[in-house]
């Protein structure tokens, strides 16, 4: 793979969206990741700095902006600069909404 590009499941595990890489895996295979906006089944599927990931966990949704790639699953401080939440920035945005 690319110098510049990371698999799906690696990078969701360096994340510590999953616990290990074989359920970081199975979360995508299950259809609870989207890349792009585009649902993915493929764990193998190459993540570049830039792209948005949606995750469909059990009691949320997460939008997330790759702003890294990870080398190792490090402690949690390291793993939340891989990412940007933007699903907490667009809960703000519409709470601001209904109150106009």
């Amino acid at each position: 793979m690319r110098e510049d590009r990371q698999r799906l499941d690696k990078w969701l595990w360096f994340a510590r969206f999953a616990k290990t890489r074989t359920l970081a895996a199975k979360l995508v295979t299950g259809g609870f990741v989207r890349l792009n906006g585009q649902r993915t089944d493929n764990a193998a599927k190459a993540v570049a700095v830039g792209d948005v990931i949606t995750l469909a966990l059990a009691q949320t949704t997460l939008v997330v902006r790759v702003e890294s790639l990870g080398e190792r699953r490090g402690p949690a401080p390291e793993a939340r600069q891989l990412y940007i939440d933007l699903s907490h920035d667009n809960a703000a945005l519409v709470s601001d909404g209904d109150n106009g």
